[in-house]
């Protein structure tokens, strides 16, 4: 049994210096991801910023440490928190076996790499620069203080281009790539062995004769039932570019599928525009704000829709994807978020980024094989999985992806 100590202390993305308080934290990616350990039977121990407690109390299954912010107006707790007391606690408590930090532009990661070097692992999920003051802050840190000073950390990515970048300014930069996992158990089972699904016989020997599933992912394509829907999963903002998806949408409808339904899952300030141009393009009844949801409600409807649509102009990893593939949905994206790259490679979706009707239509009538590849990919996506990963790296870890040229 093994003792991890996770950092991660900005648990949620915040568009604002304003944090917004939450009721609690058992949806974030991280959390998650300490599952996994836990399932496996080794001790975790979460450290997060304190800006980010739930505003309610909430017990956990795992220590949870939260830690207090200094400098806030220098060190945004939104972006760039420092919690001094994180040094204290790597000096008396000797007991960890792995540390796995938060990205390498972090202090947090910085002070694990130069007290704990051979226990910690950089977790790094950034592929660009940080936008912060122009980057200028981002471009030193990278140049010299990674460069120098944490030259000697062992990196994972948590995607290609994520690996690709980091491994520019550090040179121990695993082969292996770790993405965000999700807890499979809790994910919802839609239909039932008794349902049948309209297959073609073209279809069906199309897949028998292409795809090798196991059986456990033979038996969910069976349980599968889909309606005549597409979901998107956002916060209703700019940057996420969700009028365009509107747009798509509604050329698709115009080529007789009135039937359609497009839910909108999420809150933010362009909700008002976003139902005016639902409203402009006369498909108001077909699009369903749905506002703010939990996971457990909000998971059936993905998973009853056709595809998960995203149109967003900046992301990294998005969670909303791999839960997304996790109960048999395809994704319809731009190339941006990071997770384009393997939805691209193992044919679980549509990666184009002016995607419109056509990739609508194409995600409907092949939809069965694109359901199917999701499904005999998830196993890779668990939050299980991705712990052991990570234990099979600390043990292993091979380091030569990165030359720190």
């Amino acid at each position: 049994m093994k003792n991890v100590l996770i950092i991660n202390p900005i648990l949620y993305t915040s568009e604002t210096n304003e944090i917004p308080k939450v009721d609690s934290i058992k949806d974030t990616m991280i959390y998650t991801m300490c599952m996994g350990f836990l399932k496996l039977g080794h001790r975790v121990t979460l450290v997060a910023a304190e800006d980010y407690k739930p505003c309610v109390g909430e017990e956990y299954p795992f220590p949870v440490i939260w830690m207090h912010t200094v400098c806030r107006r220098v060190f945004l707790p939104r972006c760039f928190p420092y919690m001094p007391d994180l040094r204290k606690l790597l000096k008396e408590h000797e007991e960890y076996d792995l540390i796995i930090a938060s990205e390498m532009f972090a202090t947090w990661s910085y002070t694990a790499v130069r007290l704990c070097p051979e226990k910690t692992i950089v977790w790094h999920e950034l592929a660009a620069h940080n936008r912060m003051l122009h980057q200028i802050p981002s471009k030193i840190w990278y140049n010299v203080i990674a460069r120098f000073m944490m030259r000697k950390a062992r990196v994972i990515a948590r995607s290609k281009e994520a690996q690709t970048f980091i491994s520019r300014f550090v040179g121990n930069v695993s082969q292996e790539v770790i993405d965000h996992g999700v807890e499979l158990e809790k994910l919802p089972r839609i239909g039932s062995e008794s349902e049948e699904s309209v297959k073609s016989s073209h279809t069906e020997d199309f897949l028998k004769s292409n795809l090798c599933l196991n059986s456990q992912a033979e038996k969910e394509w069976k349980m599968i039932k889909k309606e005549n829907q597409f979901a998107v999963v956002s916060q209703l903002i700019e940057r996420k570019q969700i009028h365009r998806t509107i747009a798509a949408f509604a050329d698709f409808a115009m080529r007789g599928n009135e039937d359609y339904i497009l839910y909108l899952i999420g809150q933010g300030e362009e909700e008002s525009s976003l139902r005016k141009a639902a409203a402009d393009r006369k498909i108001e009844s077909q699009v369903r704000f749905c506002g703010q949801m939990t996971h457990e409600q909000l998971l059936p409807i993905v998973a009853k829709s056709k595809a998960l649509l995203v149109y967003t102009k900046k992301d990294n990893n998005m969670v909303s994807i791999v839960e997304s593939i996790a109960v048999g949905t395809p994704v319809v994206t731009t190339s941006v978020p990071y997770n384009a790259e393997y939805i691209r490679r193992e044919k679980l979706g549509i990666v184009k980024d002016l995607w419109g009707a056509e990739e609508l239509d194409r995600i409907c009538e092949q939809n069965e094989v694109y359901v199917r590849n999701c499904l005999q990919y998830r196993q890779k996506l668990s939050n299980v999985h991705c712990a052991e990963m990570f234990l099979h790296c600390a043990q292993n870890f091979d380091g030569k992806a990165g030359s720190g040229d």
